[in-house]
């Protein structure tokens, strides 16, 4: 058994200092949420700033993703090597500089660079704030802790919607993001210091280079790796595509909504993840199961979001219950980063974080530029303050793609294999 693996399964029980450091890494976690989702309330305003088409918006909007994505893997590797506490201090600096570039950008070059900046920096917060969760906690809390930390990312998202959405209409875009701006310096104060795990974890040396590589390799050869990341990003699309981007415009056409009410709307999907995700981590953990858990959840959110999409005749009301539970349900792709490190090997468990991470920013980046073209095809030419508005039968053809994502998270799951809440691979 391997220092690592030691570490983990001998913690007794968290420490204040181990809660602290969660909180600042889940905090950091729920201002990358926040970032990742404000674009939505503000499609208007973008569209008439930059004069830009839905498709442009949509490419706007997901260098955050690009970004994010991107960087994933080697984030997981670099988490391994180095320790949450520098990772997440130099994150929250990247952040701080990309919000200023945005929120200022007088071109559309500048507020993609600013988007990119911003999305490289919340790409650590995920990866590091598990990894704190790993290494400071019993082994038996690690899912309830990822669906904990969903919930505070969720709430940063509730905060990016209908919140910010009345604090824009009144003080603008810009200077609302030169606000955020100085949010993210905080949190890289705050995190430099009370997060004190500052080194690989387990008080072992850094892996030499050939190690990495190695462990990279082991992560993206395990079949399983695949299935969660597939499970996990089939989940997160319709969220982070509708509710991150498309929803507001497409209730406000569909309904008639103002943009505060389309966002309260969008939001009660982000209000069922943070119900949801710490539900499906204690539950999985109290049943010591992952495999039925995530049948049943990926099955459940499919139906309901086809349900509130395309159901003719229903009430505002009952559209808004179905996305909440859809939200609810959709919580449990929390599960995919429990059931990928158990998976893979314990000295590689940040690398297949990042792995899994990087397959629903990746397919959530697609996502919202995709949805954007297949709208910008069936467009009428109906302008509104200089920004494209498209119609509900054109909105009903672009969300299919949302329902294919849905049935590969079904597929994935019934393809997972049941580690029973413990590590399945063999030991370094």
């Amino acid at each position: 058994m391997t220092t690592t693996e030691r570490s983990q399964r001998t913690v007794p029980s968290a420490t204040l200092a181990a809660w602290i450091a969660w909180l600042c890494g889940a905090s950091f976690y729920c201002y990358g949420f926040f970032q990742r989702v404000a674009p939505s309330v503000m499609v208007g305003d973008l569209m008439r700033d930059f004069g830009v088409s839905g498709a442009v918006l949509g490419n706007l909007t997901a260098f955050y993703f690009y970004a994010y994505a991107g960087l994933q893997i080697p984030v997981g590797v670099m988490v391994d090597r180095f320790g949450p506490r520098r990772m997440l201090t130099a994150a929250a600096i990247l952040c701080t500089a990309g919000s200023w570039l945005f929120a200022t950008a007088d071109s559309l070059a500048l507020a993609y660079a600013g988007r990119a900046l911003i999305g490289a920096g919340a790409g650590v917060a995920w990866i590091g704030t598990l990894q704190i969760a790993a290494f400071g906690f019993p082994a038996r809390r690690f899912a309830l802790l990822t669906g904990l930390t969903l919930l505070l990312g969720m709430a940063g998202g509730v905060g990016g919607q209908t919140p910010l959405a009345f604090v824009i209409g009144t003080a603008g875009w810009r200077p609302t993001l030169l606000g955020a701006t100085v949010v993210a310096a905080v949190l890289a104060l705050l995190i430099w210091g009370f997060v004190r795990i500052d080194a690989a974890p387990g008080g072992r040396a850094a892996p030499a280079e050939g190690s990495v590589l190695r462990g990279l390799v082991s992560v993206l050869a395990t079949p399983q790796s695949w299935t969660c990341a597939i499970f996990g990003a089939g989940l997160a699309v319709p969220v982070l595509a509708f509710a991150g981007l498309w929803g507001v415009p497409y209730m406000m056409e569909m309904y008639g909504l103002t943009r505060p009410a389309a966002a309260f709307t969008t939001t009660l999907m982000l209000v069922g993840w943070a119900i949801g995700a710490p539900a499906a981590g204690w539950i999985s953990d109290h049943l010591g199961r992952r495999r039925g858990p995530m049948v049943v959840s990926s099955m459940a959110a499919l139906a309901t979001l086809a349900a509130a999409l395309y159901l003719p005749g229903l009430p505002l009301l009952a559209v808004q219950g179905l996305l909440l539970v859809h939200g609810i349900f959709s919580g449990a792709m929390v599960l995919s980063f429990a059931t990928a490190r158990e998976n893979n090997r314990q000295r590689v468990s940040a690398t297949a974080v990042g792995f899994v991470n990087m397959a629903v920013m990746a397919m959530s980046a697609g996502f919202q530029p995709l949805i954007g073209w297949l709208l910008d095809r069936g467009w009428d030419g109906r302008l509104v303050d200089g920004g494209r508005v498209y119609a509900p039968a054109t909105f009903k053809a672009a969300l299919v793609t949302l329902l294919v994502a849905g049935v590969a998270a079904c597929l994935a799951a019934l393809m997972t294999r049941e580690t029973r809440c413990k590590p399945v691979a063999g030991a370094d």
